[in-house]
């Protein structure tokens, strides 16, 4: 049984996972040298030493989660509703204990660490999502019953969110269970039912709030879209972007080298987390960007077929929720140092610096995989074994091949 469950798992998705981590160490160090020394005087090689540390627990976490059967955590009572309410404790405890990054209290620090409990947040929304709705199946189109009371916990883990203030966070979750929710089961009549009542909670929302949500600094991050370098960029707010565009158009379709890019010196802000496909684009052109977005799409493409190929909702909406997460995060990611949307802040997942990020994926990874080696072990083996039984006749105590 050991051998079967063994040749069960999806090895090309473990094989994407392990090129994206190990290449984004490499850049992860060609990046950050500079700013290691000259922004946080600190050993030029100080991020790539701590990305090792964590891509090493995120080894540990990923075969765990690999090897755990994903069904426990759907029928295992004590293990959903911890983690409701811790993800709505370690939120709210941003509020006395959290320190500012970027403008949001968003982060814990712990010694020299930073733990940043969101993308933490990200996760548990899949897992409580994916496992209500499985079990909702058989009236998930009576929304007052089967939808909406779920939702709840949604709304009160974005709005804590909001208030740190992390929009981009926010948005990213709500795209992630508005993707798990629309493929819950849902029919049409019930899918438009849901929007309007999104409308009419929503609109009120944003009516009250819009001094907040459109103020000046958010709608600068528009106004930079359509000309960077409109002005000094060095003083305004389109210095981030433009220095991307330079990095970017630097690198053409060759690069300038691996470890030759010049925006990286002092240049780039964020070198090494939000802005590293800049980077990447830089040293390595159309070839290394390409690297990273073919890879980082055969994940995200592999785990939506896996969700369709699953039988288990559970397994189902677990698989396009993980997917969701990694894909909308790498288009947030790579549209904010493109210039199509307003930079967010979000990491590229597998490839960016950030211990929360990578440890989060670490455990989605895991359980992406862990889904689809159950998928294929049953579809292989259990109908292997039905067509055999079909094949049998017993009589009298006696086994007959028909």
């Amino acid at each position: 049984m050991l051998k079967k469950i063994l040749k069960s798992y999806d090895y090309t998705l473990i094989i994407a996972t392990v090129l994206l981590c190990t290449f984004g160490l490499v850049m992860i160090y060609s990046a950050s040298m500079a700013s290691a020394v000259q922004r946080y005087e600190v050993p030029s090689d100080y991020f790539y030493q701590k990305q090792k540390l964590w891509l090493l627990i995120f080894t540990l976490i990923f075969l765990f989660t690999a090897i755990m059967p994903y069904k426990i955590m759907q029928f295992t009572k004590g293990f959903q509703v911890p983690m409701v309410i811790g993800s709505i404790v370690i939120l709210l405890g941003l509020i006395p204990f959290g320190v500012i990054v970027g403008g949001a209290q968003s982060w814990y620090q712990i010694g020299t660490f930073r733990l940043q409990p969101s993308e933490f947040v990200k996760l548990a929304v899949i897992i409580y999502l994916a496992a209500v709705y499985a079990k909702k199946q058989s009236y998930i189109n009576q929304l007052n019953k089967g939808v909406l009371p779920p939702l709840i916990y949604l709304f009160i883990i974005c709005g804590i969110i909001i208030l740190q203030p992390d929009y981009g966070t926010a948005f990213i979750i709500v795209s992630i269970a508005a993707m798990i929710t629309l493929c819950s089961g849902l029919n049409p009549k019930s899918i438009l039912k849901l929007l309007i009542i999104a409308l009419i909670v929503l609109v009120p929302i944003g009516f009250v709030a819009k001094d907040k949500i459109f103020s000046e600094k958010r709608t600068d991050r528009f106004a930079i879209l359509d000309n960077p370098f409109a002005e000094d960029v060095v003083n305004n707010a389109g210095f981030h972007l433009a220095n991307s565009y330079i990095a970017i158009g630097s690198g053409g379709i060759n690069g300038l080298g691996l470890g030759k890019s010049i925006q990286k010196l002092g240049y780039l802000p964020e070198s090494h987390t939000d802005f590293i496909m800049a980077v990447i684009a830089e040293e390595l052109g159309i070839w290394g960007v390409g690297f990273v977005i073919i890879l980082l799409f055969y994940i995200v493409l592999r785990g939506i077929y896996v969700g369709l190929q699953c039988k288990d909702p559970f397994g189902s909406l677990l698989a396009i929720g993980i997917s969701s997460m990694i894909g909308i995060q790498t288009f947030v990611n790579l549209a904010g140092v493109s210039g199509l949307i307003p930079l967010t802040g979000v990491t590229l997942p597998y490839v960016s610096y950030g211990g929360s990020s990578l440890l989060v994926l670490a455990a989605a990874t895991g359980i992406l995989v862990n889904v689809s080696m159950f998928n294929k072990y049953e579809k292989k083996y259990k109908n292997n074994q039905e067509q055999l039984d079909k094949r049998v006749k017993q009589k009298d105590g006696k086994v007959f091949y028909i």
